[in-house]
């Protein structure tokens, strides 16, 4: 089987979406998959793997993403005109989903989707003049729109297909997570960590890792630490990550007075830093709204890094169970009086720690690798059985 996995989005581009394609890539090969991924070109990126680059053009407003022009869709689609693809699998709504749908009818196979993002609760960061309510609208009509034109939906978890469901999509929905690789569990350095960005090692420490975005709601946590440091002024929030809200959100840590208990490390690289960095962590924090999955979260657990987080959409089903992340309280000060409470209870730190890692190991990459490849192949089983045409019979 041949499967053509259409992206706006990948390496050296970094976020969920990058992530979830190159975990299934590495897993999918053993299940009988062969994957050809088509995403966006990066000035200066080398492709080194094998993925077919579609000229793009920077998008407005937006220096980190690229948008694939339609010149470039279309000498793409000449070049692999006579590729005999069994599948499509598109991963994001924008350029790549248009083009996924009219490659597939152009060449009879199915067409799916992973739905990575909830547009509606974060679409009003970047467009602040429209009504709050009229992107809620649009984003809801685009969403069903497209995916009811779909032969099927993967989303990574089931408020995300409930989410869908209530939006009318009739699709059949299918959730299978991003998993876990192997080495997400190599635990990194923390000593090393610490005395590279000069931290004691008595120092407590709130870890955030994610896109420096608007929607990731990073603000919510400067607050939780302005509140936290009244009673524990050695607190310091460590924020590892780039994007576009990364300079309004170092105003708002010095205008809330916590410079010297906030530290943004930048985007660190996951086989080195990070893990050193989860490392010297005494617990995550995360205040998103938005998460279809939450893998971050499953991230740090993978490691022994207990979990306070708000339990919302897709984040909700890794805190739900009480294995390894706790529920927070969605108020900054709540939030703060949670986490210092957690810090000092180094006992339930270490039981969360140990069962976040239990936790985690049942979200592994080959268990979700091996769904999607079996529905890869039942969705083009049952496509041809329905396409085929009439048998003939004899009078």
């Amino acid at each position: 089987m041949h499967v053509l996995m259409l992206s706006d989005v990948y390496f050296p581009r970094i976020n969920g979406v990058s992530t979830s394609i190159q975990t299934f890539r590495h897993e999918l090969g053993t299940h009988g998959v062969r994957l050809t991924v088509a995403a966006p070109e990066y000035p200066g990126h080398i492709e080194t793997d094998g993925v077919v680059r579609i000229a793009s053009r920077q998008v407005p407003l937006d220096p980190e993403d690229r948008l694939m022009t339609r010149a470039g869709i279309k000498a793409f689609s000449r070049r692999i005109a006579s590729a005999d693809f069994s599948l499509i699998h598109v991963q994001t709504p924008f350029a790549a989903h248009y083009a996924g749908i009219k490659l597939a009818r152009r060449q009879g196979v199915p067409v799916i989707a992973t739905y990575h993002t909830h547009f509606e609760e974060y679409l009003f960061h970047y467009l602040p003049i429209v009504p709050r309510r009229a992107l809620r609208g649009l984003a809801r009509r685009t969403a069903r729109g497209q995916c009811n034109a779909l032969d099927a939906i993967v989303v990574p978890s089931q408020p995300m297909a409930q989410t869908l469901r209530d939006y009318g999509v009739t699709t059949p929905l299918h959730v299978i997570p991003t998993g876990l690789p192997e080495s997400q569990f190599i635990r990194g350095n923390g000593e090393r960590f610490r005395a590279a960005h000069g931290i004691s090692a008595k120092r407590k420490i709130a870890l955030f890792v994610g896109r420096a975005a608007f929607e990731k709601n990073i603000g919510f946590l400067l607050e939780v630490a302005a509140h936290a440091r009244q009673q524990q002024p050695d607190l310091l929030l460590v924020i590892a990550g780039e994007g576009p809200a990364l300079e309004n959100l170092q105003r708002k840590a010095s205008q809330l007075g916590i410079n010297d208990h906030v530290r943004f490390v930048g985007y660190l690289p996951r086989e080195s830093g990070l893990r050193d960095c989860y490392a010297a962590a005494d617990v995550f924090t995360f205040a998103s709204r938005t998460e279809t999955q939450g893998l971050v979260l499953l991230e740090a657990m993978a490691v022994g890094l207990p979990v306070l987080a708000l339990p919302a959409l897709g984040a909700a089903e890794i805190i739900a169970p009480q294995r390894g992340a706790i529920a927070a309280i969605d108020a900054p000060k709540a939030f703060a009086d949670q986490l210092l409470t957690l810090l000092d209870q180094p006992e339930r730190l270490a039981t969360l720690s140990s069962e976040g890692i239990a936790f985690a190991r049942e979200w592994d990459a080959a268990t979700q690798g091996k769904r999607l490849a079996s529905l890869y192949h039942d969705l083009v089983a049952r496509f041809h059985t329905d396409t085929s045409p009439p048998a003939q019979t004899t009078p």
